[in-house]
């Protein structure tokens, strides 16, 4: 990868900050991105096939965004990744077969299979569960979940996103990507809102905190009712509280999974918050498809 470049004119620039991290998709409170692979299935299959890296916002998007993930391919064969999203908005910015689209991706319920074929580029935004609204403050997050839609339709077109897309279509460097989906990011003026604010906190809980295996547990974090914390979380999150307590016990089986064949079941459910394996392995299994057993020997071969 060739060194940072200036930002443009104009475009805001964090350089020193923004060195790539290779790996997945996962939280980040700092301005480095973590380095785990959660929520790829079969990360080092991927990993194979694409350059992925992970960079973080301007300082001044960072309460909203969890990072920015970038993909490159060149592939001689079409290839399937596959992905178990996050309780998050993401804004993925794509150039395939010489034409730029954006697109904003709600919560995703179920795996996601995207096929990749050729050549392509995509920045994507991964937001923090409860950033998203700000961008799109007069409609609930809610309203996106499980839908895919142009970018336009969502927070409107402007110069700013054009010309987004048109670097993202250049030979450029990683620095002036980031740098362009920031223009456009704060060209959407977000402003702070304590409700997302509230939100974000308390889906990093969620994530975080193992203590927190039921809803009414996170609403008492949060100094709400458990009816509170659910028109919160469908308003600004996109899905229930009860849903994202779920979702990140299942991506932090899924790395286990991936990174250890021969992992202690057992203990990892007791360590997740389940009652037993049982519960654990059905949650997996409903969710992901397969046994964990069956994925860890899958991402083994």
């Amino acid at each position: 990868m060739s060194p940072p470049a200036a930002p443009r004119p104009g475009q805001p620039g964090d350089d020193a900050a923004r060195t790539p991290v290779p790996g997945g998709p996962g939280l980040s409170s700092g301005p480095a991105p973590r380095g785990d692979t959660r929520g790829i299935l079969e990360p080092s299959a991927l990993l194979r096939h694409i350059s992925f890296r992970r960079l973080p916002p301007a300082p001044a998007l960072r309460p909203y965004i969890e990072h920015y993930w970038l993909i490159d391919w060149d592939l001689p064969a079409p290839y399937e990744a596959r992905v178990l999203p996050h309780p998050a908005v993401n804004a993925v910015l794509q150039w395939r077969g010489g034409r730029s689209r954006c697109e904003v991706s709600g919560v995703g319920l179920r795996v996601h299979t995207e096929r990749l074929e050729g050549t392509g580029r995509v920045a994507g935004v991964q937001f923090r569960p409860g950033g998203f609204r700000p961008f799109a403050p007069t409609v609930p997050v809610a309203e996106w979940t499980g839908r895919r839609l142009p970018a336009e339709e969502v927070t409107g077109a402007g110069p700013a996103l054009t010309e987004a897309l048109a670097v993202l279509g250049e030979e450029g460097d990683d620095a002036h990507r980031a740098a362009a989906v920031d223009a456009w990011l704060l060209s959407l003026t977000p402003r702070p809102d304590p409700q997302a604010a509230l939100a974000v906190k308390l889906a990093e809980l969620a994530c975080h905190d193992r203590t927190v295996c039921r809803t009414a547990r996170l609403a008492e974090l949060g100094g709400l009712s458990v009816r509170a914390l659910q028109r919160l979380f469908a308003a600004y999150v996109g899905v229930s509280p009860k849903w994202v307590v779920l979702r990140y016990r299942v991506l932090d089986a899924l790395e286990r999974a991936a990174a250890d064949g021969a992992a202690d079941w057992a203990r990892i459910a007791a360590e997740l918050g389940y009652a037993d394996q049982a519960h654990l392995v059905r949650d997996f299994t409903t969710t992901v498809g397969v046994p964990p057993t069956a994925y860890a020997a899958k991402s083994a071969a």
